[in-house]
């Protein structure tokens, strides 16, 4: 069954009643586990980060923002035990080594990576040391560039997952390359998915058809709300009609159907299949035309619809009445007439 997972993001603007108010929505929507991002501002930022997208009129630079974003351990523990309360899996992406140690240090189970670090191998070495799951986002990287980066947590043993992903944001269709999961599946021979920034659950639904693992996707209460990942997010009720369409999806792939074994579908064929009947008064001795027959419900009435070929030009042993059934005792065979 494919992983949903709803990223918060930075949606919460550094409340933290909102990220438990988070918390609960997510949970009733069905999807099984909720990631966060640690910003650590010192340990990650400089003040000549300039911003992605400049959203912010309260943060002068891009550290500020992060520093506003900062949760404190007791916070994060906080979060963390809600999330086991309400059994949603609490993920987080770490942006330093000072964010591994503090999510390693409340209990974390498993590291999601943004494609912004696949070339920091400083902080891939630190995360695949711990042994933990990684999720990795492909995004910006060239195959040559991840291929380093998988080498890397690899080479310690670290179980890995590569999801495809479009830094743009929002993601238009024509850029989502849904292609790259079986590119990157073939490649690697790991489990792959998709990190979507589309801001529609149509990529999610194509994607599980595709045999996606993981599906990440960004959540939020509203598309208006402050923050730079608003536009390509999910809203709430949409990650709840996302959920129920991977999961039908997913019965779907789960469940073939045997096309040689229709054997559930007799009683219905007996209703709605068809026995031949003739469209007009015709006299004993008439010799039966197509243009003679008609086919009427409902099946085992005389003579299948199935068999009309077996009728034509054959003689009839007793005048019929038009919208009458055709039995075989109705039909007079060339042997028979001879």
């Amino acid at each position: 069954m494919t992983e949903i997972i709803a990223e918060i993001g930075q949606a919460h603007d550094g409340s933290l009643g909102i990220l438990h108010s988070y918390i609960d929505a997510v949970a009733g929507t069905g999807a099984g586990a909720i990631k966060f991002q640690t910003h650590l501002a010192d340990a990650e930022s400089s003040p000549q980060e300039p911003f992605r997208v400049k959203f912010s009129r309260v943060d002068q630079t891009r550290q500020d923002y992060w520093r506003r974003m900062e949760l404190s351990v007791a916070q994060w523990k906080e979060l963390k035990a809600h999330c086991d309360e309400v059994g949603l899996a609490f993920l987080s992406s770490p942006f330093s080594i000072a964010a591994v140690d503090l999510l390693e240090s409340i209990g974390i189970e498993r590291f999601k990576i943004g494609s912004g670090e696949v070339s920091n191998f400083l902080l891939l070495e630190r995360v695949a040391r711990s042994g933990l799951p990684v999720l990795l986002s492909s995004g910006m990287s060239s195959l040559e560039e991840l291929d380093r980066a998988v080498e890397l947590v690899l080479a310690h043993g670290t179980p890995l997952t590569l999801l495809q992903c479009n830094t743009a944001y929002p993601t238009p269709p024509e850029q989502v390359g849904l292609n790259v999961m079986q590119v990157l599946r073939e490649r690697y021979r790991l489990p792959v998915g998709l990190s979507d920034h589309t801001g529609s659950p149509y990529a999610a639904f194509a994607a599980t058809a595709l045999g996606a693992e993981v599906l990440e996707v960004h959540t939020v209460f509203d598309k208006r709300m402050f923050g730079p990942d608003a536009s390509s997010s999910l809203t709430i009720d949409q990650l709840a009609q996302m959920v129920e369409g991977v999961r039908a999806i997913n019965a779907m792939l789960s469940n073939p159907v045997d096309k040689n074994d229709n054997s559930r579908f007799l009683p219905l064929k007996a209703i709605f299949e068809k026995s031949l009947a003739v469209n007009a008064d015709l006299p004993a001795g008439h010799r039966l035309r197509f243009e003679d027959l008609e086919a009427k419900k409902p099946a085992g009435m005389g003579i299948p619809a199935s068999r009309f070929k077996d009728v034509l030009g054959c003689p009839l042993s007793v005048a019929k009445t038009k919208w009458d059934f055709l039995e075989v005792s109705d039909i007079i065979q060339e042997d028979q007439a001879s």
